[in-house]
């Protein structure tokens, strides 16, 4: 009788696209794609790839064109307000081919949060127009909903409020293989352990192995970081990597985790 072994499943993907003018002046600094990434990786979704766009149409289609095709979730933040600049969501309707429609549900959110209907301005209710056949991401601190079309999650630009939709998003995605990490810090420089870097990435090319070098009182060093699902074989290679920097002539300091 045969038997064979079966090929892990790939882990899910996932894509950012930022989306704001104000990010790519430099006035606004992006808070909001670290906090995706370290919340996406904790449930075993791999972000590949990060844009930024400004609100400029074709650019945001074009952009949520590509990323959609190429990956299993993509996760826009920005452009969702009651200003005449936030013109995300027009721009989900156009890149899914639907209309933009007042949504029904999302204006009642909006009644009770406002609770006043003098203050329920036409500029607020813009915030209540979804593509069609888009369901609502919620919004539990402000009330203008988010919006899901396809495997495009459209959220708020500000941090707290983006924050708490990705809060509710999480629970609904399938996640994948647990991500197991390990740091090797030393104050070895990069040239010092670059080839036996790569040659060590050679033997285990099922795992990430990245190198970012450090400046801290006064001192060089490098915080060499190892990435994987098999938590067995990120031990090993980061055990080989312990011996190598100390072959160097390096002190090994290794956490579990990025930290080091």
């Amino acid at each position: 009788m045969s038997t064979s072994t079966a090929t892990p499943a790939p882990s899910p993907t996932a894509a950012v696209l930022v989306i704001g003018n104000e990010i790519l002046s430099g006035r606004t600094k992006d808070a909001n794609l670290p906090h995706i990434a370290e919340k996406l990786a904790g449930i075993g979704i791999r972000l590949r790839e990060a844009r930024v766009v400004p609100d400029v149409e074709e650019e945001i289609v074009a952009a949520l064109d590509a990323l959609r095709g190429r990956y299993g979730h993509v996760f826009t933040t920005g452009g969702i307000g009651p200003t005449h600049d936030d013109i995300t969501s027009a721009c989900v309707a156009k890149a899914f081919g639907v209309p933009l429609e007042r949504n029904a549900e999302a204006v009642a959110r909006l009644e009770r949060h406002y609770g006043d209907p003098s203050k329920l301005n036409e500029a607020r209710l813009r915030m209540a127009n979804i593509p069609a056949g888009a369901t609502l991401i919620d919004n539990p601190i402000s009330a203008a909903p988010g919006f899901r079309i396809g495997n495009v999650y459209v959220m708020a630009g500000v941090p707290n409020i983006m924050q708490a939709m990705l809060d509710g998003i999480l629970p609904q995605l399938e996640g994948g293989p647990e991500l197991h990490a390990r740091t090797v810090a030393c104050a070895l420089a990069e040239g010092q352990i670059a080839a036996d870097l790569g040659a060590l990435q050679d033997r285990y090319p099922d795992l990430e192995i990245g190198s970012y070098p450090y400046f801290r009182n006064g001192f060089f060093g490098v915080s060499l970081v190892l990435r994987g699902t098999d938590e067995t074989r990120v031990a090993a290679a980061t055990e080989e990597l312990a011996g190598i920097v100390l072959r160097l002539g390096g002190t090994p300091n290794v956490t579990v985790g990025t930290k080091g």
